[in-house]
């Protein structure tokens, strides 16, 4: 090997390094989204089975400790039975049924710990060691503190239902599913981001169109979340399980209540009929994108994510209908709110790529 070549190889070597750096934190940061992922669906698991408000106290630190011996059951049991839950939907629950929902809750506390290790512990490992720029150890610190806030959100949901409901609000249950899908989506976007080459163009080019859509679409279907939280948090679900009409209504007659302006947040009929439009707004959202990509050169990335992303949706919309349909089945709509992160992840996948890639002025 020539003096040249050994050069040129120790010249290379530090690029080398910094890109298998940069991909081991992506793909770290790939694992907490999926384990993200997860708890959302368990979050959902925990609703449907109405055990979120079996654990009726926070201890960040030694709640992680589930009972253990049979006086510790009866205990916790005990405390259950103070709230109305208990008295006005579960009296007379034996504690065998009471260990099965306490089960759901603690494990969905557990698993948010579980995550919140799972991203402290590499994310200290990498900024030690050198593998994080300063500003996206930054970013990192944000994330890590929002998913602190993120637990007392959780306290904050479960808190609501143990002294004047048989639930949780549905105003704190919308925030704590929003809070943990913005968590969801900025780790999919440093992920997307730390993967060696994503910060450079692709070559291929993007429309001011395809980019504006692109940023419509992650919006449309964050809102599409939001509302489909308030569908849960009352259990409108329940109701007019028709479609395309709402009982043969287009538009369910009692919409409104009094007040009018809280309609939106507390009326079922209003909270069904808004989760349908704004399904369908992004059903047509992403048709629209698609139309663009297929009218304009673009890279093959965002043609890709374009072509997935409208499959999902379509996917999902059709899900939502079949649970509507068969009265909302816990594992269909486990499914349905598994099929709506999937959706966000995949838009921000798709934004993602628009934003890597080359500007083309439209004609």
């Amino acid at each position: 090997m020539t003096i040249a070549n050994l050069a040129e190889k120790h010249r290379m070597t530090p690029v080398a390094g910094e890109a298998a750096a940069s991909r081991a934190v992506s793909l770290w940061l790939w694992f907490v989204a999926a384990l993200v992922l997860a708890m959302v669906i368990v979050g959902g698991a925990t609703r449907l089975t109405e055990s979120g408000l079996s654990i009726t106290e926070w201890q960040p630190l030694l709640g992680a400790i589930p009972p253990m011996h049979e006086g510790d059951w009866l205990a916790a049991f005990e405390k259950y039975k103070q709230i109305p839950q208990y008295s006005l939907v579960n009296d007379g629950m034996s504690l065998e049924a009471f260990k099965t929902i306490y089960w759901w809750e603690w494990g969905h506390r557990f698993l948010g710990r579980f995550i919140g290790i799972a991203f402290a512990l590499p994310f200290l490992f990498f900024w030690l060691t050198g593998r994080l720029k300063r500003e996206t150890a930054v970013k990192f610190l944000g994330i890590l503190a929002l998913g602190g806030v993120q637990g007392a959100i959780g306290w904050y949901m479960v808190k609501s239902g143990l002294s004047h409901r048989v639930d949780v609000s549905q105003y704190r249950l919308a925030l704590h599913l929003t809070t943990a899908l913005m968590i969801l989506a900025l780790i999919v976007w440093l992920a997307l981001d730390e993967w060696p080459g994503a910060a450079r163009a692709t070559g291929g080019q993007a429309t001011p169109a395809i980019k504006r859509m692109a940023v419509v679409i992650v919006g449309l279907v964050v809102t599409q979340i939001v509302l489909g939280a308030f569908v849960a948090g009352l259990k409108a679900g329940l109701i007019y399980n028709t479609w395309p009409t709402m009982d043969g209504q287009w538009v369910p007659s009692n919409y409104w209540t009094t007040p009018a302006y809280l309609s939106f947040f507390e009326s079922h009929a209003a909270a069904q009929f808004n989760h349908r439009i704004m399904g369908y707004l992004v059903g047509l959202a992403v048709l629209t994108e698609i139309w663009f990509v297929r009218c304009s050169p673009v890279d093959a990335r965002i043609r890709a994510t374009a072509v997935l992303l409208v499959c999902a949706v379509i996917a999902q919309i059709s899900l939502g209908i079949a649970t509507l349909l068969s009265h909302v089945p816990i594992d269909l709509a486990l499914l349905h709110q598994g099929g709506g992160a999937l959706v966000l992840i995949l838009a921000v996948v798709h934004l993602h790529a628009t934003r890597r890639a080359g500007v083309a002025v439209a004609s």
